[in-house]
């Protein structure tokens, strides 16, 4: 708790009934245009000086985000560990299509982005892709939305958890029980989890950065130098600028879906830029993380490919020998969990506003608050490790879910948003003919990105299940 919690509890418990305002029960609006129809609710204030205090002071510590501030927030959900998978992506599709693919991808992302934030800045009550969902379909979007969005990241964080299990198991070369690390990487996530505000979790996004970049450098160097020393130097490793093993249509996908997915940075936008003291700023963090991402994921991807040639790995710094992978890990052990949590914080933002949509409860900053808000965060946390442990084509499924709700997200549903919700005057008009094409063009690549995403992941899961890969519930044995 920070000192904007600081509220005078012996106020508090003094205060008579008859004392406290009248809340108003915020029924589904008619219009989902006005006000009232966002999942935040509102409260009417009738004179209470103590809650008006605790209503200051939690829209004071909800609204400290700078566009600077916020860049590096989308940075810690943005660049993960999925940074180490392109390498194997440019295997798969060859250098030529690899770098494409990471450029093209990553200004589209940029620009549906812009999009998401200019439906932010026209609808300022949007605090999340439920409320958008509301603006478009009524009640039915919003609870739509809001599921899809909930389970994209409750999957996520237990993509992150099962991610930790896997490192500490390589970092530490032990047999001690999987399901030990698992518990252990749940309680590190649950615990960075604990600051309700990204503000307050801002300054983790510096160390976060600095952790992939550290396991990202060490990687490539460590690459460079094995394939320097190897019979015939860099010249001899076995890359090529197209593909060179025919994949599947399956394995072509898989390989773009990595590179789709590691630019899927829209999904918790509107919940990050609530936070924001300047929303118009945001089109500079959406720049910033955009261009940074594309140079990042396109280095890494062309040059660790190009040092292993096709046999590398994912994630890549596995390719690195031994040693150098539990180096590499453990210097990428706060991206895993800093990244991980900030999924938690985000559901468990959503979720509590909406159990005390019509409560001061709603901003964190009273004893009682606390106590639900660790409650949320918790369940939340153990659903995720529960989904990890118990599902044995975990990241299958991961995969599966992300192609049914990242696509959605990140590509498919900005340019319908554009055309419902920012579009003035027909969209053939002169004024609107060329964002028609475009967003008419993202659209359609993000149905493809939909269909062919889970087709290909659904293919991937019956390919391991006959080459006996999937791994028991609940196992102790590696993962």
């Amino acid at each position: 708790m920070n000192h904007q919690d600081q509220i005078t509890n012996d106020t508090l418990s003094n205060d008579t009934e008859e004392g406290r305002p009248d809340k108003e029960k915020t029924e589904w609006p008619d219009s989902p245009t006005s006000a009232d129809s966002f999942s935040h609710g509102k409260l009417i204030e009738e004179g209470n000086d103590v809650e008006q205090r605790i209503i200051d002071a939690g829209e004071a510590k909800y609204h400290r985000l700078g566009w600077k501030r916020l860049t590096i927030m989308l940075i810690v959900e943005a660049i993960a560990l999925g940074s180490l998978s392109m390498p194997s992506a440019f295997a798969t599709l060859g250098m030529v299509a690899g770098v494409i693919c990471s450029v093209g991808v990553g200004m589209l992302a940029i620009y549906t982005s812009y999009i998401i934030g200019q439906v932010k800045l026209a609808y300022p009550f949007v605090r999340h892709y439920g409320d958008a969902g509301t603006l478009m379909m009524g009640r039915t979007g919003y609870e739509l939305f809001t599921a899809m969005f909930l389970l994209q990241l409750i999957f996520v964080t237990g993509s992150h958890c099962l991610t930790g299990t896997i490192a500490f198991r390589q970092i530490t070369g032990s047999d001690v029980c999987s399901l030990v690390f698992g518990i252990v990487s749940a309680i590190i996530l649950l615990l960075l989890a604990i600051p309700s505000s990204f503000a307050d979790m801002a300054f983790l996004g510096y160390i976060d950065f600095a952790s992939i970049i550290g396991a990202i450098g060490i990687t490539v160097i460590a690459t460079g130098i094995k394939a320097s020393n190897e019979p015939g130097g860099l010249p001899a490793v076995n890359w090529s600028p197209i593909s060179q093993d025919s994949p599947t249509f399956a394995q072509a996908f898989i390989a773009i879906t990595n590179i789709v997915f590691a630019y899927s940075f829209a999904t918790c936008q509107f919940s990050f830029m609530d936070e924001m003291h300047t929303p118009k700023d945001y089109i500079k963090s959406i720049w910033a993380l955009g261009l940074l991402q594309i140079v990042i994921y396109t280095i890494t991807g062309a040059t660790i490919y190009a040092f292993v040639g096709q046999d590398v790995k994912s994630p890549a710094l596995l390719s690195a020998g031994t040693m150098i992978s539990r180096i590499a890990l453990g210097v990428a052990l706060p991206v895993i969990f800093i990244s991980g949590s900030i999924n938690i914080i985000v559901a468990g933002r959503l979720i509590h506003g909406r159990i005390y949509e019509n409560s001061v409860i709603r901003y964190v900053n009273t004893p009682k608050a606390w106590i639900t808000w660790l409650a949320v965060i918790s369940s939340i946390t153990v659903i995720s490790w529960i989904i990890a442990e118990a599902i044995p084509f975990f990241s299958d499924l991961l995969s599966i879910s992300s192609s049914l709700f990242a696509s959605g997200f990140s590509f498919y549903i900005p340019p319908v948003m554009w055309l419902m919700l920012l579009r003035k005057g027909k969209w053939y008009s002169k004024e609107n003919v060329f964002f028609s094409v475009v967003n008419g063009l993202v659209f359609i690549i993000g149905i493809v990105i939909l269909v062919g995403g889970l087709y290909s992941s659904i293919q991937d899961v019956r390919s391991n299940y006959k080459a006996g890969k999937v791994h028991g519930a609940f196992s102790c044995g590696p993962v």
